[in-house]
Formats: structure tokens, C-alpha cells, sequence
């Protein structure tokens, strides 16, 4: 491990290595605890760098047997090591020589997870971003791209399945039961793209067609006993590759494409060329152990995974900076394709209200998790200018606030627009590492648009805000819209440039239907709904035409990351929660709404829920007109860690309050309604995976949550009717969540019963976990959860060196339940400092994901303040301690 702090790597700095790859030829003999890796690669001078200069290589975590140049062991002097980085000058002129290296690793040891690495006896890699430099020395840069050939050499019996990248060459068997196959890679690819596995697996197969009419083998590689859990993801593979063709004319183009299912991985999933390594998470599903929100789920991952072929791997990353170019770009991918799928399966009459659903859960996330990201310590932009340890910049800011910067591209060059910028970054790079100006300069050149403001949204960090202010004249029939735009300081950043937001703006009539939009100086009225773009301090737009004054419904279907300050009164908000046509915004007036109520709560501003709001709750609640998906969305709380970023000093305990004392008022005096609505949203019939039957699952599951929450003694028995009788995961599972909210023998009943149905299913189990680490206290005489947590980690089925496992337990505790990890005692931040510790020892990368629970430390009260702070400084002291968490934690004190 490495134990020294990591330097800053700035962009400005990045220069072309003086040698790149021209091909390599890598053979590995596997063995558990010594596997030889003999790594053959032609090296050519780079015309792209100015001068020459040595051959730099890197190797991190493995023993090195041998080196030679050309067959020469190099000359004293001319290999210098410098920690992991080795340069090896070459005399004379040469434009070309051949490197072989012989390096030692051990797969067993390798708790990291990345590298090579043994899980369940089977041998597996991770690469990206800098794992390839833990199984060979080589230049473990992207922009340094090869042509790669693998031969593997393994156990026949402990390994009988060997993959690579790329199409199989041949295959046979070797003395003493080992056996081995040899790939080739036909297309440059860096490093981190390179990918093997060597296990006892068995796979789903079938043979389709392309648009061109090429035949093509997918495949689908799990253990043994999880084939009849993998149609689903063989099915989302094939509607991503349909669907990739129709809407960029973008085909596979390999002989083969496999997915490969693993227990032990840091992250969702990988997209290495052709042979994707996915965490079981994001494969593995049948209606008895997944929820429609995993079926939901595996679908969107393959297709990030499979989109990520052509964008990120046929064109890919200059740098690590760049990162967004291929993960932001490659989420709007699959938000669209997630989007399309829903709006395909709901039909013309329901394709609006799935889209808005798609387009709620994204949201979601991005306020939940980037929002208030991009309000601390760690704050970046997309494309970030310095990093400690690249690893820490897998964050929801260059992912989800990544996708909304494309999506913004989307909305102002529109679809068409769009896709032609598209096809000419393909034709200009293809085989190329680059950088987002290429990307972006593509999109201007194909729609003749200048777009070099549109780049600070690429350099700028922090959530802008957006202030809008109307008003009406009724003499002459005309509002007036005034925007601004202001973006708070972020660490470095004390000034920022002006933005351009896309405002997608409707104006709703007394009647409730949306006006038609005519700016001052048009000669005639326009659409209901269209796009302003604000790219100044503050615009102003006036609109004509109007009969009498409107309400504004503003950034319809949430058209920029931003947050937008209006100032609108109660009225207002129950108006547009009943008629707001953009279903999007429809949802957001509720939330804001019932935000309004639990700040004030929680503030003490509010001794009572007002009767106006459960009104205006209780309409969306028996609108039948609206679909179960939405409504169950609508009728949802706002996301805690939202509403924390939302409070002028975030104080967990009083938020947990506010928000246990809504929700049991809600359940209470709508007990009926709820338990009418539970009713009618019952699906007969088989389990299918189908958007129609998932909104009304989520919508009863949501009302037993609000019976049980309000303590509704018929409430609670239907949930245990429900969980009894349950006939798929999504049933039993959300009757179980309900169940979970009240102490007592039918809680605890419940939780034994569903762990010894899934005592042998880790994936269910994971779900087992998350419920308790995640629980409310919705008394005092409950148990504390960071009790039950720490309980739960001597479970046999938790292991500390599962990241899946820390995840469900630890990270749902740490990340999720903030009213419980923040208790007042300490106990949760004591415990956290533990963890954090120990899983520093073994996965620097795990450890620091849950570092990043308190990196926002300074926003809570100062009673929690004076707890978090000796906490972090015990962590930042601990011996041993990883670049990973030392730069966030260090940050975090800063």
C-alpha cells in the first residue's frame, strides 16, 4: 500500500510521453499466490512530444523479474525508479524498440480490487483508473493507446472459462491440467480498457444480427446456479444495441460482446472493450430476489456499460480530467435509452408521464448526492483542474452533473442538432484520446454555434443559482420574466463567469391550461412551452398577449443543474401541483412544497401541518387520472440529504424530526384514502417486469410505509398480509420496509423470517442490511441504529472485504440516515472513524467512499461540529494512511 501523501497532478501540466505503445503482447500464468506476467510491447518515439526524453513506465504492488530492451538487459544508469515510476533511456536513434518485462503478482493478497485480484477462486481485473499498473510496468496513461494480445494460462479444472478482450484466436490444452487461450484485441485501446477473467462460469448465449447484417455472439458469464437470472440482462443488452443503432447509427463491432458477473468489485460495473465485468448487482435478477427498481437498474448499467463502446472506448480520455467526456456523456446515453424504454413500454398515452419519471429519479440523485457535492470541501467542476488521487474523482459530479451539461447541449441544438454533432466528433476522433473542447468544438462546427461561453459550465464548480421574479401589467396584457443568475464561491473559486442556462419556461393561465408564448416584438404567438437561454447576470423577457396574469412553471423538465429561487406562496404551489401540464415540474411544486413545511418545521416556525397542504396532498393522492409512477413519486418526501443542504445550519436531528412528525401526519389523516389506494393498486396476475405494474407496486408499497409510519393497526396488517403472501421481491420487500418503521415482535419476526429465506443469496441479503442501516427511530425507546449496525457487521453474511457488503451496511448508515448517524452522543461518528480506519488497511478506494460522509462537516450546528472534528483528525492521523482518504479528510479539515 501506498503510504506517502499523493503529489497534486495539475491539467495545465499534462504533456505526450516522449515512447508510446504500438502493440503489446501480454502472457499471464495464473496462479493464485504468484502469477508470472510476461509483457512483450513494441515502443515508438511520439511525434507529439516535443524532444525526446526517456521511456516511462510505471508499476505499483508487484515484484519485477526481469527487463530488457531489444533483448539487452539496459546499461547502468540508463533505468532510473522513482516509487512506482521507472525511465529507461534508449541510446542511439531508434524509432522503434521492442520492451519485455516479466513481473510477479499476487492475486490472492490483492484486497484492493484493483489489479488482478482472486474472488471465489476465480481470477478477475480492474484496470481503470490506474489498475493496470498493479499486473505490468507499462506507460498507464489513456492517451498512450496499443493493439492487444493476450494468451492466458491457467488450471484447467480451477479455471476452465478464460476471457480477454476482444475475438479468440485459439484455445487448447497444455501439460500437467492446464489449458489456455489466446485473444486479440483489433482496436487500439488503453490501458484501462484491458480486461481478463480466468473462472468456473457458465454463460447465456445468443446469436443476433447488427444493422448491417453481421452476426454477432453475446454472452452472458455468471457461477453456476445463477443462469436463470440473467435473461433480463441479456435482453437489456440487445434493446441497447437496438437501440444505439437507431438513434446514433452506432454498431457493434466485434465478433463478440460478453458481460462477466462478479461478487467482489469496487464499482457498478466496467465497460473494457468488449468484455464488460460487471458487480453481480448489476446483473443478476428474477422476480423472487430482485425489485422492479433492480430490473430497472440492470437495464440502465448495461447500457451505460454497452453505450460506453463507442463513447469512451472507440473514443476516449485524453487524461484523467477529461473524465466526464466519456461517464457524463455516456449517463445521458443511458438516461435517454432508459427514458425511451419506459416511454416504449407505457404506449402513446402513458409515454409523457414514464419519461417524467425517468426524468424525477435522475433528478433525485443529482440533488441528493451532487448538489451537495458541489457544496463542499471536495467541490469541482465537470472537468476538474488538479487531483490528489484520481480515484476520488469518480463522483456525482463528473457523472450526473456530467449528463445534465450534455443534456443542456441537447436541449439548445436540439435532437437533430445533437446527433449531428455527433457523427462529426465520431468521423474527426475515432480511435482517438481527447479532450471535452474536442467534443464540445464538434457540436459547434456541426450547428454552426459558438459555444465558448457554454464552457464554463466545464471549468466553473458549485450549483448556480437561478433567481426569477415576474410581473404582470394588466393594462397591457404583458409579463415580464426577470432571471439572474449567481453561483455561490467554491474552494479555489472565488469568482465566476456568467453561464448559459436554458431556461424551458411555461406560463399557466387562471384556468389552468398553459398560454401560448408570444415575446414582445414576434409577430404571432408560439408554443406552450419553449427554451429562453440566459447567458448574461440578469435578462429580462416580455411576454404578450396574455388575457390575464399568469403563473410561471420555470426549467420544465429541470432544463439546467441549478437551483431556482422563486418566490411563490403556498397558493401558488397547490395551484401548480394541480395543474402544471409539464409533469416534471408538476412534481417539483409538491416538493417544494412539502420542503416549505419541513424547514419550517424543523425551524420551529411551524407548530402544525396546514390544512391547505394535506389538501393539496390529498388531490394528487386520489387523482386516478395520474399515473401510479408519478403519483408515487409525488406523494414521496424529499430526499433528506437535500433538505440538510437546504438549512442555513443542517441539523440532522431536527430535519429527522420534522420529517417523522409529516409523514405520520400524513398517515394518519389520510389513513383511509391510503388504504383505498393500497386496494386498488394490487396487480394480479404473474410477475412481470412492465412500467405499468411497477408504478402501481410502488405506489401500495408507498401507502403501507405512510400506514405504518402513522402506527394504522389495519395499516400494519396488510403489510403483513402483504409480506405473507408476497409472490415476488418488490412485494414482499416493500411490505417489509413498512414493517421495519414500528418496533416489536412483528418487526423483528419479519427480519428473521426474510434472512432465513435468503440466508444463501448475498444480493438479497444486501438489501437486508441497507433496510436496518437505513431505519428510523420513529421512537425513543427504539434501539439506536449505529447499535443495530454495529451488530449487524458480526452477521456471518457480512464481510468487511465485500464492498457490496460495506456499502448495503455502512455506506446506507453513513450516506443515508442522517438523523441516526448523527446522533447526538458521537456514537455514529466514533464508529465511522473505526471503519474507516480498518477498511483503509485492505480498500483504500472502499474506505474513502465512506470517508465522504462528513467531508460536509461544517454546515451541521456546532454541537455536531465539535464532535465530527476529533473524528477526522484521528482518521487523518491513522498510520498507513491511503492517498484516497488522506485527500479527503484532509480536504474536509482544510
Amino acid at each position: 500500500m501506498r503510504t506517502e501523501q499523493a503529489p497534486t497532478i495539475q491539467r495545465v501540466d499534462y504533456q505526450p510521453l516522449a515512447w508510446s505503445v504500438e502493440r503489446i503482447d501480454l502472457h499471464f500464468r495464473l496462479e493464485p499466490t504468484g502469477t508470472i506476467v510476461t509483457n512483450r510491447m513494441v515502443c515508438v518515439r511520439n511525434p507529439a512530444a516535443a524532444g525526446v526524453g526517456p521511456i516511462r513506465l510505471w508499476g505499483e504492488a508487484l515484484e519485477r523479474i526481469s527487463l530488457s530492451i531489444d533483448g539487452v538487459e539496459p546499461s547502468a544508469g540508463a533505468l532510473r525508479e522513482n516509487g512506482s515510476l521507472l525511465e529507461i533511456d534508449v541510446a542511439g536513434p531508434e524509432q522503434s524498440v521492442t520492451l519485455e518485462v516479466v513481473t510477479r503478482v499476487n492475486p490472492k493478497a490483492n484486497t484492493t480490487l484493483s489489479g488482478l485480484y482472486l474472488s471465489n477462486g476465480g481470477f478477475f481485473t480492474q484496470c481503470e483508473a490506474e489498475g493496470f499498473r498493479r499486473i505490468t510496468c507499462f506507460p498507464d496513461r489513456p492517451d498512450v493507446m496499443a493493439r492487444f494480445t493476450v494468451t492466458l494460462d491457467a488450471d484447467r479444472e480451477a479455471c476452465p472459462v478464460l476471457l480477454s478482450n476482444g475475438n479468440l484466436l485459439e484455445q487448447g490444452d497444455l501439460p500437467d491440467g492446464r489449458h489456455y487461450a489466446k485473444w486479440e484485441d483489433p482496436f487500439l485501446k488503453p490501458s484501462y480498457l484491458f480486461a481478463l477473467v480466468a473462472a468456473k462460469l457458465v454463460a447465456l448465449e445468443r446469436e443476433v444480427e447488427t444493422a448491417s447484417g453481421r452476426k454477432v455472439l453475446l454472452q452472458v458469464w455468471v457461477e453456476e446456479g445463477n443462469l436463470d437470472r440473467c435473461e433480463h440482462a441479456m435482453d437489456s443488452l440487445i434493446h441497447s444495441m437496438r437501440w444505439d443503432e437507431t438513434t446514433f447509427g452506432l454498431e457493434l463491432d466485434l465478433d463478440r460482446f460478453m458481460i462477466v458477473a462478479v461478487a467482489d468489485f469496487n464499482m457498478g460495473a466496467m465497460e473494457n472493450k468488449g468484455l464488460n465485468i460487471f458487480n453481480t448487482k448489476f446483473v443478476l435478477a428474477k422476480p423472487d430476489t430482485a425489485t422492479d427498481i433492480d430490473y430497472e437498474n440492470v437495464e440502465s448499467v448495461v447500457a451505460h456499460e454497452y453505450f460506453h463502446n463507442w463513447t469512451g472506448n472507440r473514443v476516449t480520455c485524453r487524461d484523467w480530467f477529461q473524465l466526464t467526456l466519456k461517464e457524463g456523456l455516456t449517463v445521458f446515453r443511458d438516461q435517454q435509452f432508459s427514458a425511451d424504454m419506459l416511454a416504449r413500454a407505457a404506449g402513446p398515452e402513458g409515454a409523457a408521464s414514464a419519461r417524467a419519471v425517468k426524468r424525477i429519479d435522475d433528478v433525485r440523485v443529482l440533488r441528493a448526492a451532487q448538489f451537495p457535492e458541489d457544496g463542499g470541501p471536495m467541490a469541482h467542476p465537470i472537468r476538474p483542474d488538479s487531483y490528489q488521487e484520481i480515484n476520488n474523482f469518480y463522483t456525482a459530479t463528473v457523472y450526473e452533473k456530467g449528463a445534465e451539461v450534455i443534456r443542456m447541449l441537447h436541449t439548445l441544438l436540439g435532437p437533430e442538432g445533437f446527433r449531428n454533432g455527433m457523427d462529426l466528433y465520431f468521423s474527426y476522433h475515432d480511435g482517438c484520446a481527447v479532450t471535452c473542447d474536442d467534443f464540445v468544438d464538434a457540436m459547434a462546427e456541426a450547428n454552426g454555434r459558438d459555444l465558448d461561453q457554454f464552457m464554463h459550465w466545464y471549468s466553473q464548480s458549485g450549483t448556480p443559482r437561478l433567481r426569477a421574479a415576474g410581473a404582470w401589467d394588466a393594462a397591457s396584457g404583458s409579463y415580464t420574466l426577470s432571471l439572474s443568475q449567481h453561483t455561490p464561491p467554491t474552494p479555489g473559486e472565488a469568482e465566476k463567469q456568467p453561464l448559459v442556462i436554458p431556461v424551458a419556461l411555461g406560463l399557466i393561465g387562471p384556468d389552468g391550461r398553459d398560454c401560448a408564448l408570444q415575446l414582445e416584438g414576434e409577430a404571432q404567438p408560439g408554443a406552450t412551452t419553449r427554451v429562453l437561454a440566459l447567458n448574461s447576470a440578469e435578462q429580462h423577457f416580455r411576454f404578450v398577449g396574455l388575457a390575464a396574469e399568469p403563473v410561471p412553471s420555470l426549467l420544465r423538465g429541470f432544463s439546467a443543474p441549478v437551483i431556482l429561487e422563486l418566490d411563490e406562496d403556498d397558493a401558488r404551489l397547490a395551484f401548480r401541483m394541480a395543474h402544471d401540464s409539464d409533469p416534471f415540474n408538476r412534481w417539483d411544486a409538491a416538493q417544494r412544497y412539502s420542503e416549505r413545511i419541513i424547514l419550517a418545521s424543523a425551524g420551529g416556525t411551524m407548530q402544525a401541518v396546514p390544512e391547505a397542504f394535506v389538501a393539496a396532498f390529498r388531490t394528487l393522492l386520489e387523482d386516478t387520472a395520474l399515473d401510479p409512477a408519478f403519483r408515487a413519486q409525488a406523494l414521496s418526501m424529499p430526499a433528506e440529504g437535500f433538505l440538510l443542504e437546504r438549512m442555513s445550519v443542517a441539523d440532522p436531528q431536527a430535519l429527522r424530526a420534522a420529517l417523522v412528525g409529516l409523514t405520520r401526519h400524513l398517515g394518519s389523516v389520510l389513513a383511509g384514502e391510503w388504504r383505498a389506494l393500497f386496494a386498488a393498486m394490487q396487480v394480479p396476475g404473474e410477475y412481470r417486469y412492465h412500467p405499468a405494474d411497477a408504478g402501481r407496486r410502488a405506489l401500495a408499497n408507498l401507502a403501507l410505509r405512510y400506514l405504518a409510519a402513522a402506527g394504522d393497526a389495519e395499516g400494519l396488517a396488510l403489510a403483513q398480509a402483504r409480506f405473507d403472501a408476497a409472490t415476488n421481491m418488490t412485494e414482499r420487500f416493500g411490505a417489509l420496509a413498512a414493517l421495519a418503521q414500528v418496533s416489536g415482535a412483528a418487526r423483528e419476526a419479519a427480519l428473521q423470517a426474510f434472512h432465513q429465506r435468503y440466508l444463501k443469496d448475498p444480493l438479497v441479503l444486501d438489501k437486508w442490511f441497507a433496510l436496518q442501516a437505513g431505519a428510523w427511530r420513529w421512537s425513543d425507546a427504539a434501539e439506536p441504529t449505529v447499535e443495530r449496525v454495529h451488530a449487524l457487521m458480526s452477521d456471518p453474511a457480512f464481510s468487511l472485504s465485500n464492498p457490496n457488503k460495506v456499502y448495503a451496511l455502512l455506506g446506507t448508515f453513513f450516506r443515508a440516515n442522517a438523523g441516526e448517524f448523527h446522533a447526538a452522543d458521537g456514537s455514529g461518528h466514533v464508529f465511522w472513524a473505526d471503519q474507516v480506519i480498518a477498511l483503509n488497511a485492505t480498500n483504500p478506494q472502499v474506505a474513502s467512499r465512506m470517508a465522504r460522509a462528513l467531508e460536509n462537516w461544517r454546515r451541521y450546528t456546532p454541537e455536531l461540529q465539535a464532535s465530527i472534528r476529533p473524528q477526522l483528525e484521528r482518521v487523518l492521523a491513522a498510520e498507513g494512511l491511503s492517498p484516497d482518504v488522506a485527500e479527503v479528510v484532509g480536504k474536509a479539515l482544510s
